[in-house]
């Protein structure tokens, strides 16, 4: 990396990639097993919807490691919307159609998420067989169309009744990663991301099992995409049709699908209250009130009434991050707290 790609490092996060890495997680949830109440829930609700997702597993999950670049493309914005990805999606094969020839198809793009080389001897990293490989050959915007479509019900069946609250742990990364950046600059930020990156002089290793191989930036930058379903591998893209990407968990997936804490906290409730109890245990990590209020059950309205108490008490803190304000405990919320209760 470059002086000008250190420069250019940015921040976005994706709901289109959260839709390629979650049927990832439903292929293969032995390797993802911080995710098996999502799975066992959204496999069953596909399975009642009676829902079709060849169109997506023929690209998705054909190859463990790979898959074809144009349907995870680099978020162009920071937040963007499934909309918006979707419309891109759909003008990959006017914007760019090389992305969808043979070779990008059947070897993935040459180079997309997780293993970062091009072996001609190597199985195809897309089923060459399935009806949407065909298609998308011999009719791209109608190949295009129909994979959207299933993105489309699969998102809102699945994924969309979680958004909220994924959002809120994606949004929650960003701000912690914006605090190391201004308290370390950009080695503190890089170093950060997790056990498999490290960053030092001017070279970002990545630790991609069995693959050994250097790609230079070209002053094109890097995006850094905290991830959901992305846990607990890392993954990466540096193919030339997108600004480098490098996905990577977002801090606090583990916690994604309980339904709360059970620590006892009856002393510190019998003075504060048991539900400002509860959402002072909950504030570990930067969440939003509506988050709190799926976790907890309280009505958003009485969760924002006692965010405020707590906030004048200085026990909580807030931070807007776009159209999210997050809470997150201060210092004195912890110490009132038990260990058990803090993760200290």
């Amino acid at each position: 990396m470059s002086t000008r790609d250190v420069s250019q490092v940015r921040m976005a996060f994706s709901p289109l990639w959260e839709v390629v890495a979650s049927l990832r997680a439903l292929h293969a949830p032995a390797s993802h097993a911080v995710h098996l109440p999502w799975v066992k829930r959204a496999r069953r609700q596909i399975r009642e919807a009676a829902l079709d997702l060849e169109p997506l597993t023929a690209l998705a999950c054909a190859h463990p490691h790979r898959l074809p670049g144009f349907l995870a493309p680099t978020p162009t914005t920071p937040t963007p919307d499934l909309r918006t990805e979707l419309a891109d999606l759909r003008d990959s094969a006017t914007l760019d159609p090389a992305a969808l020839d043979p070779a990008a198809l059947d070897l993935a793009a040459a180079d997309s998420a997780g293993l970062n080389t091009l072996d001609l001897d190597e199985p195809p990293f897309a089923d060459s067989t399935a009806p949407i490989v065909r298609e998308l050959r011999s009719d791209p915007a109608a190949g295009l169309a129909r994979i959207c479509r299933t993105i489309e019900r699969y998102w809102a069946l699945v994924l969309e009744p979680h958004w909220p609250r994924m959002r809120s742990l994606l949004e929650a990364d960003v701000l912690y990663r914006a605090r190391q950046f201004a308290d370390g600059g950009a080695g503190r930020l890089l170093n950060g991301l997790d056990a498999t990156v490290a960053w030092e002089d001017g070279v970002l290793t990545i630790e991609h099992g069995g693959v050994s191989d250097e790609r230079r930036l070209d002053g094109r930058g890097l995006v850094l995409v905290p991830s959901v379903f992305v846990w607990p591998r890392v993954a990466t893209k540096t193919d030339r049709r997108w600004q480098p990407v490098l996905r990577y968990p977002a801090r606090g997936v583990g916690t994604l699908w309980e339904r709360g804490s059970a620590t006892t906290l009856h002393a510190l409730a019998a003075v504060i209250g048991r539900s400002r109890a509860r959402l002072l245990a909950e504030l570990s990590a930067p969440v939003s009130t509506t988050d709190l209020a799926a976790r907890t059950g309280m009505s958003p309205a009485g969760v924002s009434a006692h965010l405020t108490a707590l906030r004048d008490a200085g026990l909580v803190t807030a931070t807007r991050i776009g159209r999210s304000v997050l809470y997150v405990r201060t210092t004195l919320g912890d110490d009132l707290l038990p260990p058990d209760a803090t993760g200290r």
